[in-house]
């Protein structure tokens, strides 16, 4: 066994860094209304104030989210695009943003022009206003986005509101994400508004659904039973041609940034008849919640449950 002195982030991984970084940071009291555990951090800026303020930031770097053959255009998107989804997920309306770039000296000046075209573009199609941000030299392109957005008091939708018989829900297609869609995804703004009303828990799908449903159920302290048979399979994650069959790329590819949430059983046909009113994006039903704490089981074509691998997309892994 290592010293803990000679401890590297690989030997832990990003949950166990994640977890770790948690304990030196305060949780909830004085303004926070909740800091970390969710897709954004909720405060609220007055005891009176009608509004709480969502809080995210994301980064995307070369070579870990993005080539350098990707088009600079899209690199602008998915930076601005996925802390738009952080603030869907939480059922908020995105209101500003400040983008850090990191860049280096030899970078076409055009290129730079159409990585904030693309972050502008998306950013204006959801209201969402770039108010600064700064720059600095460095190897790689990186951007580093800081995001706000606002909701009701008290309603923001959180990941430890799931109950015991809720139904699990996830909005769109999932697996294949590396095909393009991780590029050029769409970040359920509008829906998450929408579900704002219906949803008891939500997360926005970054690692994949296996990884983001435990943690959903890790922060509600339940558990949750899934079914095959209904889980979305892009068409995307039925041409990949690498030996993983559809579904596992379904389960675990990440970077659909559908939105993944739970809607009371006796509500559920209610939530869609408004759903099917309201958008013509697809919203399947997987599974629900159940009380075994942080177990996800999966049913099989056999009606055969099993446990659900604990994997998915995870920084420092070695």
């Amino acid at each position: 066994m290592k010293n803990p002195r000679h401890l590297i982030l690989n030997d832990i991984g990003e949950l166990g860094a994640i977890e770790r970084i948690c304990r030196l940071l305060p949780h909830s009291g004085g303004k926070i209304v909740c800091s970390t555990g969710d897709d954004c951090a909720v405060v609220r800026t007055e005891p009176n104030a009608k509004y709480d303020l969502v809080l995210t930031s994301d980064a995307v770097i070369e070579d870990t989210h993005f080539t350098s053959q990707a088009s600079p255009s899209a690199i602008g998107h998915k930076a601005m695009a996925r802390v738009l989804s952080d603030i869907a997920a939480m059922g908020a309306k995105p209101e500003w943003a400040l983008i850090d770039l990191v860049a280096p000296g030899k970078m076409r000046l055009q290129a730079l022009d159409k990585i904030y075209a693309g972050a502008t573009r998306i950013a204006n199609r959801h209201g969402l206003s770039i108010v600064g941000g700064d720059t600095a030299s460095g190897r790689n392109l990186q951007l580093h986005v800081f995001a706000a957005g606002t909701v009701s008091r008290g309603r923001a939708v959180l990941r430890s509101g799931a109950t015991q018989g809720d139904l699990i829900f996830v909005t769109g297609s999932l697996g294949g994400s590396s095909l393009g869609k991780h590029l050029h995804f769409t970040p359920r703004v509008k829906e998450g508004l929408f579900l704002n009303k219906w949803a008891t828990s939500m997360i926005d799908i970054s690692d994949g659904p296996a990884s983001d449903l435990r943690h959903l159920i890790t922060m509600s302290k339940k558990g949750a039973l899934i079914e095959t048979t209904k889980i979305p399979v892009s068409m995307e994650a039925r041409m990949m041609d690498d030996g993983t069959t559809a579904l596992d790329h379904a389960l675990y590819d990440g970077e659909d940034f559908e939105l993944l949430f739970t809607v009371r059983k006796d509500m559920a046909v209610k939530f869609l008849a408004a759903w099917r009113k309201n958008f013509s994006l697809r919203c399947t039903e997987i599974g629900q919640i159940t009380p075994e704490k942080g177990v996800v089981r999966i049913i099989d074509n056999n009606r055969t449950a099993r446990h659900l691998k604990k994997t998915g997309y995870q920084h420092f892994e070695r």
